[in-house]
């Protein structure tokens, strides 16, 4: 992969209609690039690439690092080099969007990616269980997800800024997964607040996308539910 080029692997409109049986292997992310994020067969916790090493966020927030054959569903990576590196102060989620409008602010039809390093005050983390049985649509496991909390804690943010007309295709707006410094908790970002940051930024305005050919996606609706990926993705 060139530099902040983004790889993608489905779309998230297939996670949303519960296509997520088979994918990608591990070996296969960790080669599209050093950092990304995703899910893993059966939508089964969150997935992290943090300098070329995949994690899987589980319930609860727990951590593994993930085996080189275990299969992804759903995935966007890139080789992160970043243009620009920033101080930022995090009132909110928002704080984020800020950071980087003021990093391109001719950029908001391009995707971007970043690299939060420092000591958090608050998160609030989110991991889904897996599927209870095939096809269950994404929407339906936001019911029942993980919630979990962090005061104090020193970590890393990997996130993408999706262009709100990409919607279904990824996350539109921020997309960002936070894992502890020592690797032992996690999770799909809901809210944070922190001080003295650093943040890394960069644009990325090349998009390589890889669709599955499985006959569950051959089959897929992909019809973009708006507002439940705004209620699952927080």
């Amino acid at each position: 992969m060139e530099d902040n080029h983004i790889y993608q692997f489905s779309l998230l409109n297939a996670l949303m209609d519960g296509v997520c049986e088979s994918g990608i292997t591990v070996s296969k992310l960790a080669s599209r690039g050093n950092q990304g994020l995703g899910t893993f067969v059966r939508m089964d916790g969150e997935l992290v690439m943090l300098d070329g090493t995949v994690y899987q966020l589980q319930p609860e927030g727990k951590v593994r690092v993930a085996d080189e054959s275990d299969q992804i569903p759903f995935a966007v990576s890139t080789q992160f080099v970043p243009q620009r590196t920033s101080k930022v102060q995090l009132k909110d989620k928002d704080g984020i969007d800020e950071a980087l409008n003021s990093f391109n602010d001719h950029a908001k039809n391009l995707f971007m990616t970043y690299r939060i390093n420092g000591h958090f005050k608050y998160l609030k983390c989110r991991t889904v269980r897996g599927q209870e049985y095939k096809g269950q649509p994404l929407a339906e496991l936001g019911k029942k997800q993980s919630v979990e909390t962090y005061d104090d804690v020193d970590g890393t943010i990997i996130g993408f800024r999706t262009p709100k007309n990409w919607q279904g295709f990824g996350v539109a707006g921020e997309h960002l997964h936070f894992i502890k410094k020592d690797r032992s908790a996690g999770g799909h970002v809901l809210e944070v607040q922190a001080d003295g940051l650093e943040m890394q930024m960069a644009v990325a305005s090349n998009v390589h996308v890889e669709l599955p050919t499985s006959e569950d996606f051959n089959a897929a609706k992909l019809v973009t539910d708006d507002a439940g990926v705004q209620q699952v993705e927080g």
